[in-house]
Parts: C-alpha cells; structure tokens; sequence
C-alpha cells in the first residue's frame, strides 16, 4: 500500500490536533517555522539565530 507523504501528515495533524487539542499558537509557530524553513528568507534567519 503506497500513501503519499502529504496524505498521511495531514492524517496524523488531523488527529493530532483533534486528540491532543494543543493551543492555536502552537501550531501557528510550528506551521510558519516549517513554512519559513523553505523560503528564500532561511538563509538569513539562519544567520541571524547562530
């Protein structure tokens, strides 16, 4: 059986937040890092933090 990556984290995030019922920023912060990390502005916030 072969599921797609996006599939299956969007599973586990459903349920994750439907279980678990972490606060809103939590995933707003997790979320935008995961975001940010891919973006032209990674570089220099990685510069910035070390």
């Amino acid at each position: 059986m072969h599921v797609p990556l996006w599939l299956a984290l969007l599973v586990v995030g459903y349920l994750g937040v439907k279980l678990i019922r972490p606060p809103w920023w939590l995933i707003a912060v997790l979320l935008g890092g995961f975001l940010l990390a891919d973006s032209v502005l990674a570089p220099a916030i990685n510069s910035f933090i070390k």
